[in-house]
């Protein structure tokens, strides 16, 4: 396999790399074990904490922005001592023991320091991880590996929810709260063999870098820094999945019906991960991000005016096209543009930026929520994923 270090010879399985199959079922696990909680976490908020709109949803996006404060710093980490899976192992393992023990909360408090641990474990992660992807793909096809790894983690969260639908069924004679609780505990269960696959199976491609990370030079360059102001204007656009789920609410659907939904969403996603990242290889990453950005819009004024099924419908699919667009090909684009010794370091800053311009953006859309209405806080989105677009012509083609 030829990448940016050299000639190498490695199994393939369906074109991709073994270390790049690998992680894929690492992330599958691991996001069946988050998805198995996350369509349960707003109503666990409001129903069984008996937290408020603003607070709620303050939590979730501080929830979704804490990991981005270490991914820069423990991708340059890992660029620095040229070791990647030491860092996936950490972090995953971290998340595993934050989610099982989700079961013993009994505050908002509690709930907010473990969703934040496990938000650690995150960004531990994230950019070792990416950038071992990178370093285990072939020049040329780095959309093909990042589209794979992202249908792999999707698939993870298709079959979460309706894992967690079933137990919800078979625990449907117990409290609420006490089944929520079971729910919590179970869902570590994928992420311990996640663990077992990384110790086992996953090899390390960080010491095959040659040269040492001395400085960032690409994060100087121009088109890189102006890609990153769009990523944090679009950021600001981009609500917690919760927010989908509370529209659901809104018109009458019961919370098993909303991980319907989300299932759904999650199933446009897996779908269309890979066909996507292979696209942006052909025919350009800035391109396909662009009309990301689009789709967002859609999606955005499709649940702002949602008031029907089909409505609320079309919402959840274009909601997953966005997603799997903006979550595939930003990952590739930056590997793209980084050198061989930097990558931990640049994807990492792409995952910083973007999740510090999420906290706010959760926080915004609970205000507007609360002041106004769920139409106001996905109109603001709307209106800052057409800005972002509007910025993307600006950015010299590479």
């Amino acid at each position: 396999m030829k990448n940016g270090d050299g000639d190498k010879t490695e199994r393939k399985i369906f074109g991709i790399s073994w270390n790049v199959f690998l992680l894929g079922i690492v992330s599958f696990l691991n996001d069946m074990s988050s998805e198995m909680i996350s369509p349960i976490v707003p109503s666990y908020l409001t129903d069984v904490l008996g937290e408020g709109k603003l607070i709620s949803g303050s939590i979730m996006g501080a929830i979704e922005s804490m990991s981005s404060l270490f991914k820069v710093a423990f991708g340059y980490v890992s660029d620095r001592f040229r070791k990647r899976k030491t860092f996936v192992f950490i972090g995953y393992t971290l998340s595993t023991f934050a989610k099982g023990a989700l079961a013993f909360t009994r505050s908002w408090w509690d709930f907010l320091t473990l969703r934040a641990l496990d938000r650690v474990g995150k960004g531990i992660r994230t950019a070792p991880r990416d950038a071992l992807i990178a370093e285990s793909s072939e020049r040329g096809k780095l959309g093909k590996s990042f589209g794979f790894h992202r249908m792999m983690d999707t698939l993870g969260a298709v079959t979460g929810p309706l894992v967690a639908i079933g137990l919800l069924k078979l625990l449907e004679s117990l409290p609420v709260e006490k089944a929520y609780r079971y729910v919590f505990l179970l869902s570590a269960v994928p992420g311990l063999v996640s663990l077992i696959v990384i110790v086992l199976f996953v090899k390390d491609r960080g010491r095959e870098v040659k040269k040492k990370i001395t400085g960032i030079s690409t994060l100087r360059d121009r088109s890189l820094q102006l890609f990153l102001a769009v990523v944090a204007v679009g950021a600001l656009g981009r609500y917690s999945y919760a927010f989908t789920l509370w529209k659901a609410e809104e018109l009458g659907y019961t919370v098993v019906q909303g991980m319907a939904f989300y299932a759904l969403f999650n199933t446009i996603y897996a779908l269309s991960a890979y066909p996507i990242g292979l696209y942006s290889d052909r025919f350009g990453k800035k391109r396909m991000i662009t009309a990301g950005f689009a789709v967002a819009a859609l999606a955005s004024l499709a649940f702002a005016y949602a008031q029907g099924l089909a409505t609320l419908i079309g919402a959840f699919v274009l909601y997953g096209l966005y997603i799997a667009i903006e979550d595939t090909v930003p990952r590739a684009y930056m590997a793209d543009l980084s050198k061989d010794y930097e990558k931990g370091t640049i994807i990492g800053a792409y995952h910083t930026v973007f999740g510090l311009f999420v906290l706010p953006a959760s926080v915004i859309a609970g205000y507007l929520w609360k002041t106004y209405s769920l139409t106001y806080s996905f109109l603001f989105s709307s209106a800052m994923n057409l800005l972002a677009l509007v910025l993307m012509f600006f950015i010299r083609e590479r």
